[in-house]
């Protein structure tokens, strides 16, 4: 039986930008472009309108910025959940920081290859979370002390990882997916998932970012 497609809303107020990402995402087998938004709050009523899988979002937009449109529909009292990945060309640290915390799923750069919006549009609908390496490196450190996921133990939460378990943990915090973990460590993709989930587990984290903010946070990788 055929898988349903992804049905992604488009945010972003320059019209241009909006139309190559709905031809680049609506070219896809597996992908069907559900809306367009050139404001905060036409975003925030199309939503509600047709539910969408994902909604990639930029920050500055008119009338309501993307963030605070991100927090409504996907931070903590929103009644269901969105994934939405934040598109931005904006590289400070201030908004990755103030993304996450408003829910954000993932956080990819405007001059990234477009290939990899659409791979970021396919992670965030998977149910996991984006962060590109270099907003991941030089970013997420710098505000690591600022962002503490919730329900982690406030001492040695690491202990509770086996060692392979802290090598995983090492590179998800670098950036690397799961694929890319597995040629690193010489594992199959299921292996690197089966301990992505494990980690996650027993650390009571929601994702994979709030893993990053915490290998940051505890020292196990630096800036």
């Amino acid at each position: 039986m055929t898988e349903p497609p992804i049905r992604v809303l488009i945010c972003e107020d320059q019209e241009l930008i909006r139309a190559g990402y709905a031809t680049v995402l609506g070219a896809q087998p597996d992908f069907e472009v559900a809306g367009q938004a050139g404001n905060g709050h036409e975003a925030l009523a199309l939503f509600a309108r047709l539910h969408p899988d994902v909604v990639v979002m930029d920050i500055e937009m008119p009338l309501l910025n993307g963030i605070e449109a991100t927090r409504r529909i996907a931070g903590p009292e929103a009644a269901s959940p969105a994934k939405v990945l934040i598109v931005t060309t904006f590289n400070v640290g201030q908004y990755v920081y103030d993304a996450l915390r408003a829910g954000a799923s993932g956080f990819l750069l405007k001059d990234a290859p477009l290939n990899e919006l659409v791979e970021g549009v396919r992670t965030v609908a998977r149910g996991d979370s984006l962060l590109a390496p270099a907003v991941t490196r030089t970013l997420i450190g710098r505000y690591a002390d600022r962002i503490r996921p919730a329900g982690t133990p406030a001492a040695g939460p690491l202990d509770q990882l086996a060692r392979r378990e802290l090598e995983v943990l090492r590179l998800i915090a670098g950036g690397l997916s799961n694929a890319e973990i597995a040629a690193e460590l010489v594992l199959s993709v299921e292996t690197v998932k089966t301990y992505v989930s494990r980690i996650l587990t027993k650390l009571d984290l929601r994702d994979r970012v709030q893993a990053v903010v915490l290998a940051y946070r505890t020292g196990l990788v630096t800036v």
